[in-house]
């Protein structure tokens, strides 16, 4: 064991001062003597503790100092007093630690003794104060991350799947291993980090300087707090659930309105905290099923209100579904105002979505339109790369009315048979179909749209007329195939 890592433990982090010396701090460390004065003859590793306090300017610190060099000793404590600053030069160019305590000398010497006789009740004690601090219910992270960094005297933090901090604050969490969930431990150049899983999330604390030492006796007490998170995290989740349920079963009731809404969903609405009256604008953001809707509501929502947007947000289909309702009958500058928000918004999401907006509708009723022509327009938006995978149902204009066509029973398994042969050859044509009679037969454009060459896009174009055998310059095969191919699009996952 080193001085460095007895300087670690509680009673002597809490009350001893590093004076001069700091280059022999990891000074292997075998025994710690005290005695009453500065006269005593050291041994190899050993901690010499002065009992009595000594004046600063006595010369016999500088003679122990020297004593100490040349046996090989690990240091030296001394009380209440402040060494001269020739005393420190000596203790510095001899590389022999020289420390300073206004405690009990003699219970630093208990407890480094101890340290050393049983090194592993150090870990333990940790992890009982742990325990002890955290209890057995559910904490919160903020609440973890302080038990922690009053324990460790050291950052903590927890972390998302991500690595973006959810409670506290690490200089170095990106140098954590996001995917690999198991224990990690990574050398800093001062100290060393130590990262816990816990279900999808991480627990981290960086311990530097003389905490460092303290990195083997770290571990179990982090997977004891990385164990409150988690049941914090079931316990949430389970909420989290419990209200998705609940809201989307809500927003289900009104969509299948048909009449004015009774007594019961009103009190279900206002205890919602949703609003009836007015004009909705509903909006509609689609992701991919490998995206946890429940967990990633709130991003949603501070993704909104970053940009101002003060939507209703319900988990719901293959996304969420919101609206945002206004007193009067808004302006078409302040759709437009609102649209362009929740472009930006829809931008900082990052998780592959596409989304729709609807047009404004009064009344309950108009909820359930405005919420359907946003659930139309997300599907649009997910094959218009070109449009940010973002639209308005302004601007769908014919495109609405084919889509509804294209849902029937009897069109999609005609558009399916109709590109089947497009499906099964190399390239991605069906999507190349659909970007080029997009963009007009512009091959120039189609290549910008799906970020390939120019001569990659005439080449599988003269492939799927060959394929399909059909004249691409014709109009109603131009817009058989165009409706076909969109139609194959949408219904793909």
């Amino acid at each position: 064991m080193s001085l460095r890592r007895v300087l670690a433990s509680p009673g002597w982090a809490e009350h001893v001062r590093l004076v001069a010396g700091a280059a022999g701090l990891d000074r292997p460390l075998a025994t710690v003597q005290a005695t009453l004065d500065a006269s005593h003859d050291p041994v190899p590793d050993e901690l010499v503790v002065v009992v009595r306090p000594v004046a600063g300017t006595d010369w016999q610190i500088d003679a122990l100092l020297r004593r100490c060099a040349d046996a090989g000793a690990t240091g030296v404590l001394l009380p209440g007093v402040e060494p001269l600053a020739a005393s420190r030069l000596l203790a510095d160019r001899l590389a022999v630690p020289l420390l300073n305590t206004e405690a009990s000398p003699l219970d630093l010497v208990v407890e480094a003794r101890l340290l050393l006789a049983a090194p592993e009740l150090a870990r333990a004690d940790l992890v009982l104060a742990t325990h002890r601090a955290l209890g057995d219910r559910p904490r919160p992270p903020e609440e973890v991350v302080a038990v922690l960094r009053r324990l460790l005297r050291s950052p903590v933090a927890v972390l998302d799947d991500r690595g973006a901090p959810l409670a506290g604050e690490l200089a170095e969490a990106g140098r954590i291993r996001l995917g690999e969930p198991v224990p990690q431990r990574i050398a800093l150049d001062d100290g060393v980090l130590l990262a816990h899983p816990a279900l999808a999330v991480w627990l981290a604390v960086e311990l530097r300087g003389t905490e460092a030492a303290r990195a083997d006796v770290v571990p179990p007490a982090l997977a004891v707090a990385a164990g409150a998170v988690q049941r914090w995290l079931l316990a949430n989740r389970l909420e989290l659930e419990r209200d998705a349920r609940s809201r989307t079963a809500l927003l289900g009731d009104l969509l299948r309105l048909d009449t004015e809404p009774g007594a019961d969903l009103r009190r279900r609405v206002a205890d919602a905290g949703w609003r009836l009256g007015g004009w909705h604008v509903g909006l509609h953001i689609g992701v991919s099923a490998s995206v946890d809707t429940v967990a990633r509501t709130q991003e949603v929502v501070r993704a909104l209100r970053a940009e101002d947007v003060d939507a209703v947000v319900v988990e719901h289909g293959d996304g969420w579904t919101g609206w945002v309702t206004f007193d009067q009958e808004p302006t078409a500058e302040r759709v437009r105002s609102l649209a362009s928000r929740l472009q930006a918004a829809h931008r900082a999401l990052r998780l592959g979505a596409h989304m729709g907006v609807g047009r404004p509708h009064p009344r309950p009723d108009g909820l359930a339109a405005t919420v359907a022509e946003a659930s139309d327009a997300a599907r649009l938006a997910a094959t218009r790369p070109e449009t940010g995978h973002f639209l308005h149902v302004d601007q769908l204009g014919m495109a609405q009315l084919l889509l509804e066509w294209t849902r029937t029973d009897t069109f999609e398994p005609a558009a399916r048979a109709l590109v089947a042969p497009l499906r099964e050859a190399p390239g991605d044509l069906v999507r190349t179909l659909a970007s080029y009679l997009d963009a007009e037969s512009s091959i120039a454009e189609t290549a910008t749209v799906l970020g390939v060459h120019r001569n990659t896009v005439a080449a599988r174009i003269a492939r799927i007329e060959q394929l399909l055998g059909v004249d691409l310059s014709r109009p109603d095969e131009r817009l058989a195939l165009h409706l076909a191919s969109r139609a194959v699009i949408l219904s793909d996952p």
